[in-house]
């Protein structure tokens, strides 16, 4: 990828961050009983070309509004999303009482782990490559893998925790 696609694609992601970001927030103040997997906000460190993040102690989706990621934690596994529906790159949200993402736009669904389950889009929600360090995992914000395009990719971007 060229460095102007890069940085369009970082711009868009940071653009839209903010609108999907607040949605988020706002899921995370439902009372627990009300939610399937906790929400938080968080913000990851960049270092070395790579962004940062601590696994979190139990399931649940985090978001960081700067760097357009999601950060989920479910059933043992860690993964990193794109926070935009790859049919038409609205923002997608957690819908707390189904245990699901969903788009924003034309509510596609998707399991925890990113897998598609229904409607306008018909793939998975983009992932970032992640390695575990320590207590950490690393994300590579330049490179994602759709479901479609590389499956092995795909599969591979995740961390057992």
């Amino acid at each position: 990828m060229s460095d102007a696609g890069r940085s369009s694609r970082r711009v868009f992601l940071k653009s839209s961050a903010a609108c999907v970001g607040g949605a988020f927030a706002l899921c995370s103040l439902l009372p627990e009983s009300l939610r399937a997997l906790p929400v938080d906000t968080i913000a990851g460190l960049d270092g070395a070309g790579e962004v940062s993040f601590p696994i979190p102690p139990a399931d649940s989706i985090n978001v960081d509004g700067k760097t357009g990621m999601i950060l989920a934690r479910t059933a043992g596994k860690v993964y990193v999303f794109s926070m935009t529906c790859p049919h038409e790159r609205a923002g997608v949200k957690w819908v707390p009482k189904d245990n699901r993402f969903a788009c924003t736009k034309h509510d596609s669904k998707y399991r925890p782990d990113g897998t598609y389950i229904s409607g306008r889009s018909t793939r998975s929600l983009d992932r970032f490559p992640i390695r575990r360090d320590g207590n950490n995992v690393l994300v590579n914000p330049d490179l994602v893998f759709r479901a479609d395009k590389d499956p092995a990719g795909w599969a591979a971007a995740v961390v057992s925790v």
